[in-house]
């Protein structure tokens, strides 16, 4: 026989149902998912300290703490509670990587967009998809609408294409039908795998309009201590300023400077180019 529900219980599901016209339960869920973990930033605490803290019932809140543990957000000790679980430390070190390769590429980044006087970015692989971690604007009177936080595809973008240049072509494949689907601008994949493989060869990329219309860029791949793409960086601007001619003459600058970061971040001549060819699924 169930207990029936308690007042603070009542008194709750009356809030929420009140809240339904000012947020998506979705939402709701999702912040009080990221209050629990804020709660537990001090150390271990018990479910009853954490659903005082949260203004929640235990029910509640056991509900979102198992959800998390689930996922591994968070861990349960007996007798101590709940404490960050391996997800957070895992999320955390990739979090100190990436800011550790901003500051690493600033320098080179700026010193990169004041020679060209175009936008400069830097990206890196995120879930099959370019993040851009750093933008720095052009002199140019030129908008490009990318921002800091984007998730652009990679068989579209010139940033994207220079991670992608390890890659085996079985997956180059796989990713082009993908972008297609979800909304990337038609193109013919004999052409762009052409391309592609020409990329390899000389070490950088290029976007001609494909992402976004009279915009070009030049890309190149940035390389960790093991030879492998870990970043990529992009000069991006006005089809106007980037005839055929120009993209070929920056070119080297922009893979002087992707060197430039690479040995920043340790990676020497003496590394392999690049390991054996990726097949992700």
């Amino acid at each position: 026989m169930r207990n029936a529900p308690s007042n603070a219980d009542l008194a709750e599901k009356a809030v929420e149902s009140a809240g339904d016209a000012k947020s998506q339960p979705g939402s709701q869920t999702l912040l009080r998912g990221l209050d629990v973990i804020d709660a537990v930033i001090d150390g271990p605490i018990t479910l009853a300290d954490l659903a005082a803290k949260l203004g929640l019932t235990r029910s509640t809140t056991h509900r979102l703490a198992t959800a998390l543990i689930d996922r591994r957000y968070l861990t349960f000790v007996p007798r101590l509670g709940y404490h960050f679980g391996p997800k957070l430390l895992e999320l955390g070190f990739h979090a100190q990587q990436q800011t550790d390769l901003v500051q690493v590429a600033r320098p080179h980044l700026e010193d990169l967009a004041a020679a060209t006087e175009d936008t400069v970015h830097l990206g890196v692989l995120d879930s099959e998809r370019a993040l851009y971690l750093d933008k720095i604007p052009g002199r140019r009177r030129v908008e490009i609408s990318s921002r800091v936080g984007d998730r652009q595809p990679l068989t579209s973008t010139g940033l994207g294409k220079a991670l992608l240049l390890d890659d085996d072509p079985r997956h180059w494949s796989r990713l082009f039908e993908e972008d297609r689907s979800a909304g990337s601008p038609p193109a013919d994949y004999a052409v762009w795998e052409e391309r592609m493989r020409r990329y390899v060869e000389v070490g950088r990329a290029f976007d001609l309009e494909e992402n976004e219309d009279l915009i070009r860029c030049v890309a190149a791949p940035i390389r960790g201590v093991g030879g492998q793409i870990v970043a990529a960086i992009s000069v991006s601007s006005a089809a106007q300023y980037m005839a055929d001619d120009r993209m070929q003459a920056l070119s080297d600058d922009v893979r002087a400077t992707a060197v430039a970061i690479s040995r920043d971040l340790g990676w020497s001549e003496g590394a392999a180019r690049r390991p054996a060819p990726r097949s992700r699924r």
